[in-house]
């Protein structure tokens, strides 16, 4: 069956689906296949559960008409996205890079919905599954399609790309993660350089903070939109950033007082308010969007837990975050500040020196109590009467079980893998 006739069949249908746990009636079915499951086996529960079709890769499972056998279930699923994205027309907005990408994209969508009927990648489904997935949640109603983009190796996003074929692109910035796959600083550069390679040759737009050295020279020549704190003639200058804790910006006669922490999020805000702005939408309104948005999922949350103020941001970390979380940390006009820092995932052969880097800048910088959590934290030990060295979180809770942290101003960061939130079971 041909990609046009799926299509057919899939307009047919209220939602896509690859979990039959979130069958709804009506449903279009996709079944993938993983390293410890074949979804193909599912397909009749997913017809039992309400889906009208299910689009399978193994003759076996065939069972009726309203079974669609293709020769790859992942690849159908791909280019039935991409077909899709060029069924409905509509104006793609797509992000990617090494921080930042998720609470930009939720920026901006919660700017752009001010005007527009939006949809945006939910959570962190940016791969080669999420993508499509997020493509195939647009329909006519949607007017904006926001798609952020994840990768941990070359070629990746430009695969994304050539999917979704987006008319607008940024790219937060230019970090230290996934540098195993992407094989360090350089590779990630030319990987997430990628989106940029895709709009120039498709004569697209791209937004571009030009306080970034590297996003400020890849774009010299490009259809682009540029916001700045030091350069005036930006199509959006930020005349004032203030971040302690809660980042506020003063731009375009307005202050903007977010529920973000940190100066790194200054950033994020600060492409929210180009994007809004070249969208036409009413400043008053950015502000109004901005204001309203809180961070969650273990996002530069601000928490107490009794007598402690706490800034949860440990749903992830890589050397280029865990710095510039520190640096802002550091600045903060709070007494009684200690850190809980955990190991940074995916770093190679660099794993070693990057937490040395980190260990090194904060014997540096700080003069307060540093907690480091993980093997390779432990393994870069050194003599600080300020900084205690975990080998395990298991070590880290015995460690506050016995010592109790009161009247704390505290951070907390670490990998995903490390789960410091669980840090808060012990405070």
């Amino acid at each position: 069956m041909t990609i046009q006739k799926i299509h057919k069949l899939f307009l047919t249908c209220s939602k896509v689906s690859i979990d039959t746990r979130n069958i709804e009636n009506n449903s279009f079915f996709i079944a993938l296949k993983g390293e410890r499951f074949d979804a193909n086996t599912f397909a009749k529960e997913a017809l039992e559960k309400g889906a009208s079709f299910v689009v399978i890769d193994n003759p076996s499972n065939y069972i009726d008409d309203r079974t669609i056998l293709v020769e790859d279930s992942l690849k159908a699923l791909q280019e039935l996205a991409k077909y899709h994205r060029q069924y409905l027309k509509i104006p793609i907005v797509a992000l990617t890079g090494s921080n930042g990408k998720t609470t930009t994209k939720e920026l901006i969508n919660v700017v752009l919905s001010k005007k527009y009927n939006t949809k945006a990648t939910i959570g962190n489904l940016n791969n080669h599954i999420g993508v499509p997935l997020t493509l195939l949640s647009f329909t006519k109603e949607t007017e904006i399609g926001i798609v952020e983009m994840g990768a941990n190796h070359q070629k990746e996003i430009e695969f994304l790309c050539n999917i979704a074929q987006p008319d607008y692109g940024y790219v937060t910035n230019f970090g230290k993660a996934h540098l195993e796959g992407f094989g360090g600083v350089e590779g990630v550069i030319k990987g997430k350089s990628e989106m940029y390679i895709f709009l120039k040759e498709n004569n697209k737009t791209v937004f571009v903070n030009l306080d970034d050295k590297i996003q400020n020279t890849k774009t010299t020549d490009f259809n682009r939109i540029t916001f700045s704190q030091n350069d005036k003639t930006a199509n959006v200058f930020i005349d004032c950033v203030i971040a302690n804790p809660f980042v506020k910006i003063k731009t375009m006669g307005l202050e903007i007082n977010s529920h973000l922490i940190g100066l790194y999020n200054a950033t994020n805000i600060n492409a929210a308010i180009t994007i809004g702005n070249y969208f036409d939408i009413f400043p008053h309104e950015i502000k109004s969007a901005i204001e309203s948005y809180v961070p969650k999922n273990n996002r530069s949350q601000l928490l107490s837990k009794g007598t402690n103020e706490i800034i949860l941001d440990a749903y992830n970390a890589n050397p280029s975050s865990m710095k510039v979380a520190l640096e802002n940390f550091i600045q903060l006009e709070k007494k009684n500040k200690l850190v809980i820092i955990g190991d940074m995932y995916e770093l190679g052969e660099e794993s070693i020196t990057e937490h040395q880097l980190i260990v090194d800048f904060l014997n540096s910088n700080s003069n307060f109590e540093c907690h480091f959590v993980g093997k390779y934290f432990f393994v870069n030990s050194i003599h600080n009467d300020n900084f205690h060295f975990h080998n395990t979180f298991e070590d880290l809770a015995n460690y506050l079980s016995l010592v109790k942290l009161e009247h704390k101003t505290m951070l907390i960061k670490g990998s995903r893998g490390m789960a410091l939130e669980r840090t808060l079971d012990f405070l």
